[in-house]
């Protein structure tokens, strides 16, 4: 090999000027993985949809679903991402007089990337499908625990609502409260009612007063004695405490179930891209070394040797 002037090798001049990044190499590989990535997303959406039935007791399982959705996951981060790697790794500027340590790291660095690329056009184009799954999970649980007893409010009074009361109607209905039997009609005595089992779930207790009023409204519409119109009171009341109480435990199970998914989503998510990452670089030193296995042809013309890659 023929030396410069100043004793050093034109190959090695040239190398140290030129940057060891093949851009184009890593374009390509991350426009392949992000397409292959896609596809086998709405391949996966498409499956997942053919499985699930609005039927209950056909169709796959919700379990069964979420772990089958994860494995797709990991799998197309692992296909996609392989792709893309090789193909960057491939398609890169062959590195001459170069020590074979150096050529795996860029390579390496070349695969991982391509990932990066791939996984930011491809989070551009879900993140709103992953923002939806994560602040679900998050509001979720933030509702539940901030708003458990405006919640059984709302549930308590929904009746009363239905007759279009507002929230001071239960002490305006206290104003015109007389000890004599009143005649008023159903509507109006169902708002009465309504009005104070919401303002008694709020507080958690019925006071006396109420009940002995509840009592007199139950007694007039139902020719009970008063002491059998307070004992109906105080069962309906019990009932209707039950199942509120029900309804809150159910929605706080909801809650901590959607927490947990989201939860197991993200660290899911995170285990496959890593996958995806590490399967990038390795294919794209698998796609340098048969790069730099190829041999070129010489191909003689009327004036010169050109190689033919």
């Amino acid at each position: 090999m023929n030396r410069s002037s100043d004793g050093f090798y034109p190959a090695v001049e040239e190398s140290s000027s030129v940057s060891g990044v093949s851009w184009g190499a890593i374009f390509a590989g991350a426009a392949a993985a992000a397409a292959l990535s896609m596809i086998l997303v709405l391949l996966g959406f498409g499956l997942g949809f053919s499985a699930v039935s609005p039927w209950a007791g056909e169709g796959v399982s919700a379990k069964g679903l979420g772990i089958s959705t994860i494995v797709w996951l990991a799998l197309t981060q692992i296909i996609a991402s392989g792709m893309g790697g090789y193909i960057a790794g491939r398609l890169r500027v062959k590195w001459a007089n170069m020590h074979g340590d150096e050529v795996y790291f860029r390579d390496t660095a070349h695969g991982f990337l391509a990932w990066c690329v791939a996984t930011l056009v491809t989070a551009v184009l879900v993140v709103g499908s992953v923002s939806s799954v994560i602040s679900g999970g998050v509001q979720a649980g933030a509702s539940v625990a901030g708003g458990a007893a405006s919640a059984m409010t709302q549930a308590a009074g929904t009746a009363a609502a239905n007759t279009d009361s507002n929230q001071y109607g239960y002490y305006i209905d206290s104003l015109f409260r007389d000890d004599r039997p009143a005649s008023v009609s159903d509507d109006a005595a169902h708002g009465a009612v309504a009005r104070i089992f919401a303002q008694s779930l709020a507080n958690g207790q019925l006071s006396a007063e109420d009940r002995t009023y509840l009592a007199q409204l139950v007694a007039q519409r139902t020719n009970l004695t008063q002491a059998d119109a307070e004992r109906r009171v105080d069962e309906i009341y019990a009932r209707t405490q039950k199942a509120l109480a029900d309804a809150k435990v159910k929605a706080q199970q909801a809650a901590d179930t959607a927490a947990k998914v989201a939860a197991w989503t993200s660290l899911w998510m995170f285990v496959s891209l890593l996958a995806g990452a590490f399967f990038a670089s390795l294919a794209a030193t698998f796609g340098g070394r048969r790069r730099d296995a190829v041999e070129y042809v010489e191909v003689e013309t009327y004036t010169t040797t050109t190689p033919v890659r």
